[in-house]
């Protein structure tokens, strides 16, 4: 069963292929299962889901007006999850105006949402390293030209759910 879940700030939109029944808030015909909470390789479990799924959904806030857009870039370093995108785009001032995001991705049949707080990073190491991660990235940005930024989850920000119909929540924190 193929689902697409797209999220933005304040609400949650599921679109569904296949589903006969989608419940509703208040059908009680099926028990709800507690999430799992493991903290333990919080970090990296959430990075690899997001390389695997390849691509992630970013929501960012302009105003009241939610804005979503397809993200590639994710990665660790100095033990934070670190984003990488373009200075002159939009999502650069909506970020820097208000760093509290969500992002989705969906692999096989189970998605991970992911809330926290992005701060950008200005240091010419981190922009490297991003680069370095991502060279394909190198023939539009360089670590000079301020033209990247790079941005990481503030730590203890961050919640990330992997879900599925196959299972119970796992609620990963750091």
């Amino acid at each position: 069963m193929k689902i697409a879940c797209l999220l933005l700030a304040g609400g949650m939109m599921l679109a569904g292929l296949g589903c006969s029944h989608l419940a509703s808030p208040d059908d009680q015909s099926q028990p709800l299962e507690s999430p799992q909470v493991m903290p333990i390789n919080a970090l990296p479990r959430t990075c690899q889901f997001l390389r695997d799924a390849g691509h992630y959904y970013l929501a960012t806030v302009e105003g009241k007006q939610p804005r979503v857009r397809p993200f590639g870039t994710v990665h660790i370093f100095e033990g934070r999850l670190y984003i990488q995108t373009g200075r002159h785009k939009a999502v650069a001032r909506q970020l820097l105006a208000n760093g509290r995001v969500e992002l989705c991705a969906m692999k096989n049949d189970e998605w991970i949402r992911v809330t926290g707080v992005l701060k950008e990073d200005p240091r010419r190491k981190a922009k490297v390293e991003m680069l370095n991660a991502y060279p394909s990235l190198q023939k539009m940005y360089s670590p000079d030209d301020d033209k990247t930024m790079v941005l990481y989850f503030l730590p203890g920000t961050v919640t990330a759910t992997i879900s599925s119909f196959s299972h119970p929540p796992i609620v990963l924190k750091f």
